[in-house]
């Protein structure tokens, strides 16, 4: 089974920095990590390639920095591991960002599953893939905690939807959004590490040169169908009342502070 998962390369703290300009968020690769949702749809690409035989391919967009994670999934076993980098893709929203990874995905010729995770933390949209999926003409489940082969054309997915759960069988190629309940991902190998630093890193570097569509206004901010108006990290303020007294008067005090206010 030739699998594919998009891996995405996210601060790893609250505490980021924003473009006045463009409303984007800075990434200069210092304290990032791997988006913690592409944990579980890496670890369920390895499983599958344990039980099944194939590939396994990680594939990301993002600043050269962004191979700090292609290598983070080599140490937990992927195979190899595309980067897809350009200036002129900066600025994607989740559209120009569906778009730019499938057009990338259709460079990688034969693909059985592509994996994502649900959603990433620094965006928290959920959408690409989705997107991604309509763009590449495949089935597509969401929020899946199991994957179980049923032969090699067909795979059972079940998928967890609010209050109800899904069970389908799925005909491959075909791509698939994981949950955190489908697995506990394994911890990067420090063999592996150091088998891999030895000898030629598995990783390449593409470009908009790469794709069939090199129309550079399908991606970045000019393929964007929305922009961000205003963005800003919330005041924090530790101005507070202590109210006290029966309930009586607590009550009163807090009418008193909303009519003052004018949120009553």
């Amino acid at each position: 089974m030739d699998i594919v998962v998009c891996i995405k390369q996210v601060p790893a703290s609250s505490n980021v920095k924003v473009d006045p300009e463009t409303g984007v968020l800075i990434r200069d690769g210092a304290n990032t990590k791997m988006n913690p949702y592409d944990l579980y749809a890496l670890e369920a690409a390895l499983t599958l390639r344990t039980r099944e035989g194939g590939t396994v391919r990680v594939i990301t967009m993002g600043p050269p920095a962004a191979n700090d994670v292609l290598r983070e999934a080599l140490y937990m076993g992927a195979d190899s591991g595309i980067l897809i980098s350009d200036r002129r893709l900066g600025g994607a929203d989740v559209l120009a960002t569906s778009y730019t990874l499938s057009s990338a995905i259709k460079t990688m010729g034969h693909v059985d599953l592509i994996l994502c995770g649900k959603q990433t933390t620094d965006g928290d949209t959920a959408q690409v893939g989705a997107e991604m999926a309509e763009f590449l003409g495949l089935p597509q489940y969401s929020n899946v905690r199991s994957i179980t082969p049923v032969n090699e054309n067909v795979i059972q997915v079940v998928s967890e939807l609010g209050s109800t759960v899904l069970t389908a069988k799925i005909k491959l190629p075909c791509l698939l959004c994981t949950d955190a309940e489908i697995n506990t991902p394994r911890l990067p190998s420090y063999k592996l590490k150091k088998q891999i630093e030895s000898g030629e890193e598995p990783l390449s570097q593409i470009s908009l040169d790469f794709f069939e569509d090199k129309d550079p206004k399908h991606y970045g901010l000019a393929g964007s169908a929305t922009a961000v108006e205003r963005i800003f990290p919330p005041d924090i303020s530790d101005d507070h009342a202590v109210i006290s007294g029966t309930g009586k008067e607590a009550a009163a005090q807090v009418l008193d502070v909303l009519l003052q206010k004018k949120f009553l």
